[in-house]
């Protein structure tokens, strides 16, 4: 029997949980024709597309009645307020980890970009794109394009392999090269390319691959 994370949380802490199991916990349980790990899944979804959910939106979600909805949507505002109040800076792979290790318990590929200041601290972190990374897919105008419309000085880039191989593929190289040059062009710096998974990461900067 698969273990529910109220038994991981008891076994473990709260930062092993992932987000579908974080959302489980304040879903509570299931409804109708959806079990509570659907649900959780159905609203992971739906925030990787939209950034950030209203109430409406929410109880739009099958399986998501108003009591659900409104303490999703509560604790959704409390983080982003929470997070708000006190910017982070990035100075490590580590730190870029600490941003995006969220995103590890995604099934597929995810490429996350970390949006930067002049002091390198955090703007915001995007999904720009979902997916197998390919130089068919990734372009650098999903990667820049918020980059841009933030005025960000530098930015990180991260994806997660959902098969636990840290290791970087040619292609993942060749798609590090692009964004690369086309941020010289831009006047928006790469600091780093993380691949990782739920307890570790790659640094391409750390490996002289930037």
């Amino acid at each position: 029997m698969e273990e529910g994370p109220r038994e991981k949380l008891e076994r473990l802490s709260i930062e092993a949980l992932n987000d579908r199991e974080l959302l489980m916990l304040l879903i509570g349980s299931g409804s109708g024709r959806y079990t509570v790990r659907e649900i959780a899944g159905n609203v992971l979804q739906a925030l990787d597309k939209r950034g950030s959910l209203t109430l409406e939106e929410l109880q739009l979600i099958e399986g998501l009645g108003f009591a659900k909805a409104s303490t999703l949507c509560a604790a959704l505002e409390l983080g982003r307020r929470r997070v708000a109040r006190k910017p982070r800076t990035i100075a490590s792979p580590g730190d870029i980890y600490r941003e995006i290790r969220h995103f590890a318990s995604r099934d597929q590929e995810h490429l996350v970009v970390v949006l930067l200041n002049g002091a390198h601290e955090v703007i915001s972190t995007e999904v720009a794109t979902i997916g197998l990374l390919n130089k068919t897919i990734v372009h650098p105008r999903e990667v820049y394009s918020r980059a841009i419309e933030a005025r960000a000085a530098a930015i990180c880039i991260a994806h997660n392999h959902p098969s636990g191989n840290l290791e970087p593929s040619d292609e993942d190289k060749e798609v590090t090269s692009r964004i690369k040059k086309s941020g010289i062009i831009l006047g928006i710096k790469l600091l780093d390319h993380l691949i990782f998974s739920e307890d570790a990461y790659y640094s391409f900067l750390e490996h002289s691959l930037l």
